[in-house]
């Protein structure tokens, strides 16, 4: 008899709870125009919200390291994507820097993999490298095309 109240109980509730949140608008928050938050671009009513909401691509690439280069040695994506590349250091001890982009692996000894993400915000050719000592200058960069 008890378990019967319990679940009487439970189920009024729960109703209660369903028709609330159900009644429950979504307004705008103070100080904004609702008039421009409901508004779409002329031709642009029937698609999806997360159809607009795609600023770039994803782009992804892996990047061998090997004594001393990287390979490729160029790779070319759009201003706005998202730039994913999975470093394979295969050879030696390497890692991976684009410093416009504040993108970084660790230094690690091969074999060793790493991945990294940015969004290419910025127009124009970056060097892509290895920090690890005279790398740099013994030819171990690449270069990051945004265009």
């Amino acid at each position: 008899m008890k378990k019967s109240y319990i679940i009487i109980v439970l189920v009024v509730v729960l109703g209660i709870i369903f028709f609330i949140s159900k009644n429950n608008k979504l307004q705008a928050p103070e100080g904004v125009d609702e008039s421009i938050t409901n508004q779409m671009p002329a031709g642009e009513e029937n698609k999806d919200v997360e159809e607009m909401k795609v600023v770039g691509e994803v782009k992804e690439f892996t990047i061998e390291g090997k004594n001393f280069a990287f390979v490729p040695s160029s790779i070319t994506v759009n201003k706005g994507d998202k730039v994913k590349i999975t470093f394979k250091n295969t050879e030696g001890f390497h890692d991976f820097v684009v410093d416009e982009f504040g993108a970084a692996t660790k230094q690690g000894q091969a074999p060793f993999n790493e991945v990294i993400e940015f969004t290419a915000d910025k127009a124009g050719s970056f060097e892509y490298y290895c920090s690890v000592g005279s790398h740099r200058a013994m030819g171990m960069f690449g270069t990051l095309i945004v265009k």
